[in-house]
């Protein structure tokens, strides 16, 4: 699963609010562990995010459930099976993709990341 534009933004949204002292992420467990916001920001919600409490705490569940500790988890099992050797090579991959994401969008191409091509 990837993040989409609208996870990314509220990424950086949320961010702000970190820095801001306004939010926290702690993690909780009752029973499973599970990443939780914290503090009074019921007030703030409809003005930096632009949408519900509940459709907050539904994208703060996909980005840092389901995508976040989901690729943890693949990491984990991949590792487990063939040992953390690869993950300097799958690093220094992730790191050429992502430069190359930035150079394109600086330059306005469309880069497809699994080819590393541009159209």
């Amino acid at each position: 699963m990837k993040l989409t534009e609208k996870d990314k933004e509220f990424l950086e949204r949320l961010r702000g609010l970190l820095e801001e002292k306004g939010v926290s992420i702690e993690l909780k467990e009752d029973g499973i562990k599970r990443m939780v916001l914290r503090r009074n920001y019921g007030a703030k919600i409809a003005q930096v995010f632009g949408m519900t409490r509940q459709g907050v705490r539904w994208r703060f569940h996909r980005v840092f459930s389901d995508i976040y500790v989901s690729a943890y988890e693949t990491i984990l099992w991949v590792e487990s099976h063939f040992g953390a050797d690869l993950r300097d090579k799958a690093m220094q991959i992730a790191r050429q993709r992502t430069e190359m994401r930035k150079r394109a969008q600086r330059d306005g191409r469309i880069l497809f990341p699994s080819r590393g091509r541009t159209r």
